[in-house]
Parts: C-alpha cells; sequence; structure tokens
C-alpha cells in the first residue's frame, strides 16, 4: 500500500467526525480552520512511545484512543473544548497497514463522541509506534483555569475515584492475553470478574472529563484546576509550586476495581491511587465556602460524586492528614 493509498483509508476512517469549521482538512498541506473570535485558544502536545507508554500487546484502537484522551485531558483542565486535532503517527517498516488503520478507527472513535476535527498530521517510518497529537481547543477568558490561583483553605476535590488505569496496566502487562476462565502459572481466575474488567476498561479507554472540566471552568468558585495524568502525588505537587501554596491529603479515593485487582496481585492499590497516573480525572482547587453547594450541583448534573481529597495550605509541600510528607511517586517523563 502507497502512502497516498494509506491517506486515502485513513481519511474514510475519519469521515464521520465533525469537521464543520474546516475550511480545508486532510490531504493538502495544511489545514485551514476558522477560530472563534470570542474564545482563547488552548493547545497541547503529547507523544505516546511502544514500551514506553504502553505495551506492545495494546492493540491498536486502544493505542488511538488513549493517545487522544491523554490531550483532551489537557484541554479539559483548562475548562476548554476541544475543536480540532493533528496526528503524526510513526512505525516500523513492516507494520501491518490494518494495524495503522485500526489506530485511526480508535483516535476517530473518541474524536467522534467528543465533537473534535482531525485536521490532518504525518506518517513516517520509525524504529517503534510513535503516536504524537496535537490538539486546539477553546474557552471563554473568564472560564479559563490554570494549575495557577489555588488559596490556602481551599477544598481540592476529584472528578472520580483513582487507581483503576495502574491496576487495569498490571493486568495488560503481566496478562496481555487476558481473556480465558483461567491462568494456569498464577491461579488467577478472573476473565468474568466485572471489576477487573472494568480495571482494563479504564486503562485500555479512558474518558477524559471533557465536560465535568467545562462545567468546572464555568465556576468562579473553582480556583484552579489540572488533570491527574501523572498521579495524584505528583500532579498536587505541582499545583502547588505554581499557587504557591502546600496541601493536606485527607483521604485517597480508591477506585473500587483497583482495589479488586490489588486482591488479586498482592499491590497495594492505594499506591495505585497515589501515584499509578493516567486515570484523567481532573484535581480542582475550589473555594471552601461554596465547595459543598458545588459538589451537590455536580451530583445532579453528573450523576456521581466530586470527591473531596485535602486542602491547600500556606506551609509548601504535600501532606497526609497525620503530617507525613508526600513525597511524589507518579510518572516522571525522564525517569
Amino acid at each position: 500500500m502507497t502512502e497516498d493509498e494509506l491517506i486515502a483509508r485513513i481519511r474514510e476512517r475519519l469521515r464521520d467526525v465533525d469537521a464543520r469549521r474546516l475550511a480545508v482538512g486532510i490531504g493538502d498541506d495544511a489545514a485551514v480552520w476558522q477560530p472563534s473570535r470570542s474564545n482563547r485558544s488552548v493547545i497541547t502536545t503529547d507523544a505516546l512511545v511502544e514500551g514506553v507508554h504502553f505495551p506492545s500487546a495494546l492493540a491498536a484502537h486502544h493505542v488511538g484512543w488513549r493517545a487522544l484522551a491523554s490531550n483532551l485531558s489537557d484541554v479539559a483542565a483548562m475548562g476548554a473544548r476541544p475543536v480540532l486535532a493533528t496526528v503524526a503517527l510513526g512505525f516500523p517498516p513492516k507494520t501491518e497497514p490494518g494495524w495503522i488503520l485500526d489506530c485511526y478507527q480508535g483516535i476517530a472513535a473518541l474524536a467522534r463522541s467528543e465533537k473534535c476535527a482531525i485536521a490532518g498530521g504525518d506518517l513516517t517510518r520509525a524504529p517503534a509506534i510513535v503516536i504524537s497529537i496535537t490538539v486546539v481547543g477553546e474557552v471563554r477568558p473568564s472560564n479559563l483555569k490554570t494549575r495557577a490561583g489555588a488559596h490556602p483553605g481551599d477544598v481540592l476535590a476529584v472528578t472520580g475515584p483513582l487507581g483503576a488505569s495502574a491496576a487495569g496496566l498490571r493486568i495488560a502487562r503481566d496478562h496481555p492475553h487476558y481473556h480465558t476462565d483461567w491462568e494456569p502459572e498464577t491461579g488467577w481466575e478472573f476473565a468474568h470478574d466485572r471489576l477487573v474488567n472494568e480495571a482494563l476498561g479504564v486503562f485500555r479507554r479512558p474518558s477524559p472529563r471533557v465536560a465535568e472540566g467545562r462545567w468546572l471552568g464555568a465556576s468562579r468558585h473553582v480556583r484552579a484546576m489540572m488533570d491527574l495524568s501523572d498521579g495524584l502525588s505528583t500532579d498536587l505537587a505541582r499545583m502547588c509550586a505554581a499557587s504557591g501554596t502546600g496541601a493536606a491529603l485527607d483521604e485517597i479515593p480508591v477506585h473500587p476495581a483497583a482495589r479488586r485487582v490489588g486482591e488479586i496481585t498482592g499491590d497495594d492499590p492505594a499506591v495505585w491511587a497515589l501515584g499509578g497516573g493516567e486515570d484523567f480525572e481532573l484535581l480542582a482547587a475550589i473555594e471552601r465556602r461554596a465547595f459543598r453547594h458545588l459538589a451537590g450541583r455536580f451530583r445532579v448534573h453528573f450523576g456521581r460524586e466530586l470527591l473531596p481529597v485535602g486542602r491547600m495550605t500556606e506551609d509548601g509541600g504535600v501532606r497526609l492528614a497525620d503530617g507525613t510528607p508526600v513525597t511524589p511517586s507518579g510518572w516522571d517523563h525522564l525517569r
């Protein structure tokens, strides 16, 4: 298959992804897009490398979905909505065209659900699968949130329990062909375990909190926000550094699926919740007097809880409720 033939097949995969504001899309030297006059543009880029950010056995559809999800989560953390993305994909010469098309199918599935146009990108040979996506989002200036702006006394809250993605990675990495009733080497019987499958689902097809980010961004009581891509311990320390505050963690909300996988593997699910990363939940610093009312509205709007995990403090650093320092234990791209 030639490059032009492959691009034509990719365009077919993306044909029903919303692209109404693209004047020129895939197939020309560059895309042409009509930005909104009243909004600011939010731009983010993230790259995933085979063997570093995802196991080689991960299905192509899930690789594409996860790659776009990580970028959409960054846009959500700013209170913005995604409008378009470009995709650069590098792959070894012997990669099957079907794998590439399945990868784009995963990208298209998530782009379709979030109404994010795929404006173009690039294909190239590489020593391993490398996928780099750039997403452009839009946000009203009044709704833009950053990591800075939190005050001492603000309530820290997350949009969902943590640790399920790391638990799913544990299963996907150590049992890549998990689909049978019995693992003969370990004696683990979990193929029909709902919570184990839920952990795998969170890892393979994470849900970026785009709607939640836009909703929280519209509240003046939300003073700072970021996504939890590298783990609560690491990302909270970054929010503190940006805001010039410290933080005390009173509660670490562990996902039930992480608890179940931990029971099977012997791992501590609280470690996954604190440092596992890639849950793509949002972390928000919320004015203390407004938190209860905001959490109640969040529950009504989204049908689940906005979970308080602690509070911002005047003293620097992140500590547990008993004063124990929390060392960042999440993902570090240079480690």
